[in-house]
């Protein structure tokens, strides 16, 4: 039985690092590490094993990036996301970014 407990764990670990490497990847550096997310479709979920594993794996994924991790499921879609409180000055930046996002897709659209 340990020889499956451990191999639980390394698959546990894996999952974990594969985790964490995906949110790193979604951070933008001027954010500082705030305003981290990932979603996860229902096609990734099936391939990562249980939903329940799934989502701890994220939670201590995120730990390790300093986040205060959430996660939901929404339409077999696994929402994770950073849920500290944002410096203003992020904030602001993040705001005018969407704001500039937005401005282009409108103006795409004339």
């Amino acid at each position: 039985m340990p020889a499956k407990d451990e191999l639980a764990r390394r698959r546990y670990e894996k999952l974990v690092d594969l985790l964490e490497g995906l949110m790193r990847a979604s951070l933008k550096p001027r954010y500082r590490g705030y305003h981290g997310q990932l979603i996860l479709s229902s096609g990734n979920l099936e391939e990562m094993g249980e939903l329940k594993d799934i989502r701890r794996a994220a939670r201590e994924a995120g730990r390790r990036l300093g986040w205060h991790p959430k996660t939901h499921v929404v339409d077999a879609r696994l929402f994770v996301y950073d849920d500290r409180e944002v410096p203003r000055e992020i904030s602001e930046l993040a705001a005018g970014d969407a704001a500039d996002a937005i401005d282009a897709e409108l103006r795409g659209r004339e």
